[in-house]
């Protein structure tokens, strides 16, 4: 079995160096850790509509970097911050995952930083 791993060099906040990668590509399933709306190693200002944008194109800029897309997604994982922006987020979500629908889980969480919402996703791609 080969195993890829994607930006296990990146530092987050701070530059401290992270103990993880942002994904992992064994067979043919691609492992994206949990995303938040951080660009440049800050969470970005707004709301749940700005974080869930944010935070689904760092998904989704991931599974490119590895080759994948939104139509490999098998399952994703979502934590929000406030079960209140359940329904904002489901809009924002259909809006990238419509076509495409992915088994899903969605729980209320506290986070470790401080964002609204943080997914993760795994995705399956037949190795050439």
């Amino acid at each position: 079995m080969t195993i890829k791993r994607y930006g296990a060099e990146q530092a987050g906040a701070g530059g401290q160096r992270l103990p993880f990668a942002r994904a992992v590509e064994a067979d043919g399933w691609l492992y994206v850790s949990g995303q938040v709306a951080m660009e440049n190693g800050e969470i970005i200002p707004g709301g749940i509509i700005e974080q869930t944008h944010k935070t689904i194109a760092n998904v989704i800029a991931i599974l490119h970097e590895a080759g994948y897309g939104v139509e490999h997604v098998v399952r994703c994982g979502v934590w929000l911050d406030d079960p209140r922006d359940f329904w904002t987020f489901n809009k924002i979500y259909q809006q990238y995952f419509g076509e495409h629908p992915p088994a899903r889980a969605c729980v209320q969480a506290s986070m470790m930083v401080d964002c609204k919402v943080e997914i993760d996703c795994v995705a399956y791609k037949k190795p050439a």
